[in-house]
């Protein structure tokens, strides 16, 4: 059983969905921590929620980037550490300086509440390791400000890089501008960090991880993530077994 954080600022609303999703539906370990809390160490993942940290005063995720327990998450991320920040955890991440990039407001100026199909870019990174690049997923978004903006050269960087890891599109997989919810960049729905382990998503998996709330695809995000975690655990073992050989 592995050992989820859900990081929780003052204003955070999607933290017990997260919670749910690992603990209720997965069946892995998960505890909440508040966010002046500086060690997270004993933890294999990092969920950093969504909802309305701080009420979004100054900009969006700007305070909460400043919390006492961000060092914590960024130091856990240097160690290759898997940390996925969904909507507003997206928009910390990026005021943190964990991702680039910035979130506006929508392009149409309102709050964007629906069911949008976005299609996998990049399966070699822990949130898609069971899944197939082209896959097209249907994951609800809930924001007002999850327009991805950047410079020419900063989106050329993610281009190059291969660091878009999901773009809104139609149900067929084609990437159109009526298929993208807030005016965002590309199309891009979630991004990661250059070693691939920092992943940001407007969409919200732990929104749709079992029927009963409409659909599942959110869970093979979650699902991608323990794959990975046990391919992790193993690679140590092999190595400590190896360690100890050659230490004989």
């Amino acid at each position: 059983m592995y050992r989820f954080a859900v990081i929780v600022f003052p204003g955070s609303n999607c933290d017990h969905d997260c919670y749910h999703a690992v603990k209720h539906v997965l069946g892995e370990g998960c505890e909440f921590v508040w966010h002046e809390e500086e060690d997270l160490s004993g933890f294999d993942a990092v969920i950093v929620p969504g909802g309305f940290s701080y009420g979004d005063y100054l900009r969006t995720g700007a305070i909460a980037s400043l919390s006492p327990v961000m060092k914590a998450v960024s130091d856990f991320a240097s160690k290759g550490g898997p940390v996925i920040g969904i909507c507003n955890g997206f928009q910390i991440l990026v005021e943190a300086g964990l991702l680039p990039g910035a979130l506006i407001r929508n392009s149409s100026l309102r709050f964007v509440c629906k069911w949008v199909d976005i299609r996998v870019e990049r399966n070699d990174t822990p949130f898609t390791c069971n899944l197939e690049a082209g896959d097209v997923l249907r994951i609800p978004v809930a924001h007002g400000e999850g327009n991805y903006f950047t410079t020419e050269a900063g989106l050329k960087e993610l281009k190059d890089e291969s660091r878009v890891v999901f773009r809104y599109v139609t149900p067929g997989g084609e990437a159109t501008d009526e298929a993208n919810p807030n005016g965002s960049l590309d199309n891009r729905a979630g991004i990661c960090n250059e070693g691939g382990n920092i992943l940001g998503l407007m969409p919200h998996p732990e929104r749709c991880a079992e029927e009963i709330l409409g659909g599942e695809d959110g869970r093979l995000i979650f699902e991608s993530l323990l794959s990975w975690l046990g391919s992790r655990q193993g690679r140590r073992e092999r190595a400590e077994i190896h360690a100890m050989k050659a230490d004989a």
